[in-house]
């Protein structure tokens, strides 16, 4: 069953905020970089609509983000990134938020696995209590 488009509107701007982080941009960096209005860009990462295919290719040529990956999750963010690592930091979040009861917006997600990723990529060690104060950080 094909998800709805609330659902990969979602998704895609959770990963558009991961890749963001990732490479530094504020929201208004990155919608000057990728040639589209900061609003707009903020609605992508919303999850409210869906980014242009032009947007996508800026991004994907000049930060070498994978485009598949911004839409369907697939492949990783960036060549040579440890996807294994970002799939068990994400499923791993998840699980905590879904025990804990918490609920965060999906771009304060991405932000949180962006920060947990960069710190595995920098070979620093995370704690629960790292994850636990991001999450407050975020929390609504």
């Amino acid at each position: 069953m094909p998800q709805k488009h609330a659902d990969l509107f979602a998704a895609m701007g959770a990963r558009l905020t991961i890749a963001r982080n990732e490479i530094g941009f504020s929201q208004a960096a990155m919608a000057e970089a990728i040639g589209v209005s900061p609003r707009a860009y903020h609605s992508y990462e919303k999850g409210q609509r869906g980014i242009p295919v032009e947007a996508l290719v800026a991004m994907g040529e000049r930060f070498e983000v994978d485009v598949p990956w911004l839409l369907l999750g697939t492949k990783s963010i960036r060549a040579g990134h440890d996807f294994e690592a970002l799939k068990h930091i994400e499923s791993s979040l998840d699980k905590h938020l879904t025990d804990e009861g918490i609920k965060i917006k999906s771009e304060k997600r991405g932000a949180i696995i962006a920060r947990w990723y960069q710190s595995h990529v920098e070979g620093r060690e995370v704690t629960d209590d790292d994850v636990h104060t991001w999450i407050e950080l975020v929390r609504e």
